[in-house]
């Protein structure tokens, strides 16, 4: 059992801390931290059943697994929190969860990897595919800003309906991404594939329903602790006083991204950048093109004011953590000095939203 499972394992003593903590009314802040552990080995767990199952059914419907589970606890939290009316919340998480995966675990993944590995190369032509998606979602979220910003009197209903006809656009394209992964460029993905297999066990097939059962009661257990994150949110980020979009832009991405950090970073130290960038850049692009659309869709059905006009500030975020990502990895390329850029890029992004004279949330 390598040293990142066995920190998972003990972390799992924090599903009954956080529930006692929760029933016997040791305070939000008590309750915040604990249930925020407590998911980061059920988000490891529940990618791992899904890696195992993905095995068994095969690359297509593996990939396609992968593609729609790949970041089923950041969905799980942002859809909690949309339903308790946190909106503001949910788009942060979405910036969050874009930065952190193009610049955190980018950044980690190629400053570890180039410590052990003077260059490091990967497939140029996926990361411009990739680059040219992340493009697409920055546009994605400018469109309904500079709507908001350039039009006078223009209403909410308005704002929503166009967010979600963007939507539906930008869910079509992931599924065409998909399509061009996994069936008609999947040549240029084989690389990542054939690194995929070589982490599995190769002797013995996996079984199915011990997985699937796996998955079913990670999901549940991340739903309950999403659940005591969301209602002690609040509270517990006022009395350490941080705002509601440093809270949804740094803390809920880490505590969604943990098992991926840790997965990009680990195989990028075996010389896979290739899987690991897949990783990384892969779930930025899953964020951008399907979780935020979906939360716009499912705003609409609950009837919150879910749409993609972002705060200004997020959105420079994002634009300048797209820019950054895509000018490092257009070679194919990479060393450890870019990975210190894109983690010194990720801390002045951080101190940035930390700083930012937002009210706190109370």
């Amino acid at each position: 059992m390598s040293v990142k499972d066995k920190v998972f394992l003990v972390l799992l003593l924090f599903i009954p801390i956080s529930l006692a903590a929760h029933y016997l009314e040791w305070g939000e802040l008590t309750i915040f931290i604990t249930a925020g552990l407590a998911i980061l080995p059920l988000a490891a767990w529940m990618g791992t059943a899904t890696e195992e199952i993905a095995v068994v059914v095969g690359p297509v419907l593996g990939g396609l697994l992968n593609a729609t589970f790949g970041n089923a606890t950041e969905l799980i939290i942002a859809l909690v929190a949309l339903n308790a009316g946190l909106v503001d919340v949910v788009k942060a998480s979405i910036t969050g969860s874009i930065i952190g995966n193009l610049l955190l675990v980018m950044g980690l993944a190629m400053l570890l990897g180039g410590l052990r590995y003077k260059e490091q190369k990967f497939q140029p032509i996926v990361a411009r595919v990739n680059a040219a998606s992340m493009n697409l979602a920055v546009i994605a979220i400018l469109l309904p800003t500079a709507m908001n910003y350039t039009s006078q009197g223009i209403s909410e209903k308005t704002l929503q309906n166009f967010s979600f006809a963007v939507a539906i656009v930008l869910i079509a394209v992931y599924a065409l991404t998909l399509l061009f992964s996994m069936k008609t460029h999947s040549y240029l993905y084989e690389v990542g594939v054939a690194e995929t297999e070589v982490l599995e066990t190769p002797h013995q097939k996996p079984n199915m329903w011990l997985w699937t059962g796996v998955l079913l009661v990670c999901t549940l257990f991340v739903a309950v602790e999403s659940e005591l994150l969301v209602d002690s949110l609040e509270t517990a980020t006022s009395q350490l006083g941080l705002t509601a979009l440093f809270t949804g832009v740094i803390l809920l991405p880490i505590v969604g991204n943990a098992a991926e950090h840790a997965t990009a970073v680990t195989v990028a130290m075996k010389d896979k950048m290739d899987l690991s960038l897949s990783v990384a850049v892969g779930s930025s692009m899953q964020i951008a093109l399907f979780v935020a659309p979906v939360l716009v869709i499912t705003g609409k059905l609950l009837g919150q004011p879910m749409d993609l006009d972002f705060n200004p500030f997020e959105l420079v975020a994002v634009a300048v953590s797209v820019l950054i990502a895509n000018t490092i990895s257009s070679d194919g390329k990479s060393n450890w000095l870019e990975g210190i850029l894109l983690l010194a890029a990720y801390t002045v992004l951080g101190f940035a939203f930390f700083f930012h004279p937002v009210a706190p949330v109370n």
